[in-house]
């Protein structure tokens, strides 16, 4: 009974790794894609890294308000005068009967407590600390552009599959049409109805669309390995490749209101490196002044680790360079011009959103007309097939009037395709330049 129970178990186990490694039950979503691209694409996973290397930039700036606590030991062994005389009297043994010029061996254990904490520095901790928190705010706001850029790229590639797939089907139904047509004509070449050059040119095409059909099987093998490598994992397979999107109903987008560029993570980013170097400017010119530290120590001194004794001193000191080579003058200088440097890239990156919103905008226009443009002549393609292969089958018409009609049914769908999963791209596309795809996916990072 126990070895039926754990056959059973095993079974079960079996079963379970099955249905976890074919996750062809049910296709896959676009959210399920871009979910896990948050998660597994390398990009998002360094820039999430960063993010957290910032903050710890913070607590390291923030040290600088602790007190410095430090210890030491040293053992030392000497015959020289002035050091032994000084090791005698830090260990109260000096006396006046010694040789000071010729001591003997003397040794010295030196023990030492100390502690040394800056009381002022004209404000250059808080400068650092606000430039660490800046910084820290920069590689969030950077994260968040890879995510809305990384979200967009996701839904492209899962939509760009999805047209590769539908090509193929467009390529199928072409192959099942004209392998119709050559039985048709070969019908009426067995009936004296047709020449032989109709079959052959109807074998000839049907040939041609055979290897387009071949083009657009590896299609979809190229696009589901893109969709992959985007995510950064292998979510999806040929087992799960999600099914077709149902036609939407097409809506012109509205005229953009270019102010929506300032939620754009990447300007947000540029207008806080301004700030972090504006900090650094002033951190530069705090440098002139003097900093004011105190500190102390306690000590204990003995010959051989024995009868220690102990001694302190506390104390206060200002620090202040007067000449250093012009160091400081040239580090404000740099810190001036990384300033403005920073200025400027932060209106060249509100001019380049303010183009990439734009050109979304009409791109998304141009698809939205396209779709409803092509969307009107598929009926009218499919019912001048339907009539032009009745004619055919009666003798009415020729074979160049089949095909013209053949291949403009297969353009026409074609194009059909490519306008629907252009249009739904572009308003992704509109979307991420909107700045907008990331606050659905990622608002708790």
């Amino acid at each position: 009974m126990t070895s039926m129970k754990s056959w059973r178990r095993i079974a079960a186990a079996i079963l379970l790794a099955m249905l976890l490694h074919n996750p062809g039950a049910s296709a896959v979503t676009l959210d399920e894609c871009i979910t896990a691209s948050l998660r597994s694409n390398p990009d998002v996973r360094a820039a999430t890294e960063r993010v957290q290397a910032a903050r710890a930039a913070i607590k390291e700036a923030q040290s600088a308000y602790y007190p410095v606590l430090f210890g030491s030991a040293a053992y030392a062994l000497t015959d020289n005068p002035p050091q032994a005389f000084m090791m005698l009297l830090n260990q109260r043994r000096v006396s006046m009967d010694s040789d000071f010029n010729n001591p003997s061996d003397t040794d010295n254990l030196a023990l030492s407590l100390g502690v040394k904490y800056r009381l002022f520095d004209f404000g250059r901790r808080g400068l650092d600390n606000e430039m660490a928190r800046g910084g820290a705010e920069v590689s969030r706001l950077v994260l968040r552009g890879l995510q809305n850029d990384l979200i967009h790229q996701v839904t492209r590639g899962y939509y760009t599959l999805l047209q590769a797939g539908a090509f193929v089907t467009v390529q199928e139904e072409s192959v099942k049409s004209l392998q119709e047509s050559l039985r048709v004509a070969s019908e009426r070449l067995k009936a004296g109805g047709a020449v032989k050059t109709d079959v052959l040119n109807l074998e000839v095409q049907l040939a041609q669309a055979k290897e387009d059909l071949i083009r657009a099987r590896n299609g979809v093998k190229l696009a589901l390995a893109a969709l992959n490598t985007a995510i950064g994992a292998n979510l999806v397979d040929s087992a799960n490749i999600p099914a077709k999107v149902e036609p939407q109903e097409i809506k012109l987008p509205e005229s953009e209101d270019l102010s929506a560029i300032q939620n754009r993570p990447e300007l947000l980013a540029a207008q806080k490196m301004a700030e972090i170097q504006q900090a650094a400017l002033k951190k530069a010119r705090h440098q002139y002044w003097p900093t004011v530290n105190a500190f102390g120590s306690a000590d204990w001194n003995s010959a051989m680790s024995i009868n220690f004794e102990s001694s302190y001193i506390v104390g206060v000191a200002a620090e202040m360079d007067f000449f250093d080579g012009f160091r400081r003058s040239a580090a404000a200088s740099g810190a001036g011009a990384q300033q403005r440097a920073a200025a400027a890239e932060e209106e060249k990156a509100a001019n380049n959103l303010r183009l990439d919103l734009t050109s979304a905008s009409i791109q998304a226009s141009e698809a939205c007309e396209r779709r409803d443009v092509v969307r009107k002549s598929i009926e009218n393609a499919e019912e001048a097939l339907r009539i032009t292969q009745q004619r055919y089958q009666q003798g009415a018409a020729d074979l160049p009037e089949l095909l013209t009609a053949q291949v403009g049914l297969t353009g026409t769908r074609t194009r059909n395709v490519a306008a629907l999963y252009d249009y739904l791209t572009a308003l992704s596309n509109l979307e991420r330049a909107r700045g907008q795809l990331v606050d659905s996916y990622a608002k708790g990072e």
